[in-house]
């Protein structure tokens, strides 16, 4: 994993929530991981890693991915066994 990714990571394991990590970061570590990324309706981004798919909403006009957001990732990586 590159340096950046594990940066990513990081930014989303921390406490309290980071609500200013860049939606492209995490696409790009989900992509290190070996998910395929897929466009949906409107700003839905399809995400299949795990054998499992999660529909999420790419952030507009703020590149910026919400708290929310955040903490479901976090959460579905947690229970996938990825963790920096």
């Amino acid at each position: 994993m590159k340096r950046k990714h594990l940066s990513t990571l990081q930014k989303l394991f921390n406490r309290p929530i980071n609500g200013s990590i860049k939606w492209s970061d995490i696409e790009s570590l989900l992509i290190a991981l070996g998910a395929e990324i897929s466009e949906r309706e409107g700003s839905r981004v399809g995400i299949k890693l795990f054998d499992d798919r999660r529909v999420f909403h790419r952030p507009h006009p703020s590149p910026d991915t919400d708290k929310g957001a955040v903490a479901s990732i976090r959460d579905w990586l947690k229970s996938n066994g990825v963790e920096p």
